[in-house]
């Protein structure tokens, strides 16, 4: 009986312990566990609720005064980038094929919400990023300066919303490649602090599992990521401008 209860703690110590691990996630809907590996779409309407891809994590010890995040997302396609997911002002899909959203205060509520809708920032898409067949995703957010604190190692929280919209998915003036599959990678988040805390960790490791797939439940290669590169204090700094 001795031996099975230390054993049970031993277990119990080691599950906790896992836990706790610092980690990123990325799932459609949901966060981590809680969400889907992956979203189809058959591409007949340009109307409709989007795709919602959740980006959380789980921090490590000692942040104690948490702003922001920066984060990187990679989408890769099989050959070269489709027009469905080329996006910007002077691409197929404009500026109405994809936003973010960093407010949780309407749900899911599986995670902790940080932010609790204080958050603001934005995000660039570079399509062709580093080959033909990628495109970058760059978002960036930070609370009032005012409204910074602790996180808590012990938990997931959220991070972001990427919303990828049906607008120009058929008929006239559509954008060709919706039902293209793709590879979806959360490389890292970085959180911030203020500078004289001198500690704005990158964590690049997944939680459970840092991609989702796009028209398939598996992607062939997937995940696939470029290496990341550092972000800075300036990029948050600028959002209190």
């Amino acid at each position: 009986m001795k031996k099975s209860l230390i054993l049970t703690g031993a277990m119990l110590a080691l599950s906790a312990s896992f836990a706790a691990a610092e980690g990123i996630n990325l799932s459609f809907n949901d966060c981590g566990l809680n969400g889907t590996r992956f979203a189809t779409f058959n591409c007949l309407s340009n109307t409709g609720t989007p795709f919602t891809a959740i980006g959380s994590f789980i921090p490590p010890p000692a942040i104690a005064e948490f702003l922001g995040i920066n984060a990187q997302v990679d989408v890769t396609t099989a050959a070269a980038l489709p027009d469905w997911w080329k996006h910007g002002a002077t691409s197929c899909r404009s500026t109405s094929g994809m936003s973010v959203s960093f407010d949780f205060t309407s749900g899911p509520f599986s995670c902790t919400d940080f932010f609790s809708g204080q958050a603001a920032g934005g995000f660039l898409y570079e399509a062709g990023f580093a080959t033909p067949n990628r495109a970058r995703i760059r978002l960036t957010c930070a609370v009032p300066f005012d409204n910074r604190g602790p996180v808590d190692e012990n938990l997931e929280y959220y991070a972001f919303k990427l919303n990828l919209q049906r607008a120009k998915s058929t008929g006239t003036g559509s954008c060709a490649g919706c039902e293209q599959q793709a590879c979806i990678v959360l490389n890292e988040i970085q959180l911030f602090q203020p500078p004289e805390a001198g500690n704005d960790p990158i964590i690049t490791s997944a939680a459970e599992a840092n991609h989702v797939t796009w028209q398939s439940s598996t992607v062939p290669g997937c995940p696939e990521s470029t290496p990341a590169r550092n972000s800075s204090w300036g990029q948050v700094k600028s959002l209190y401008r």
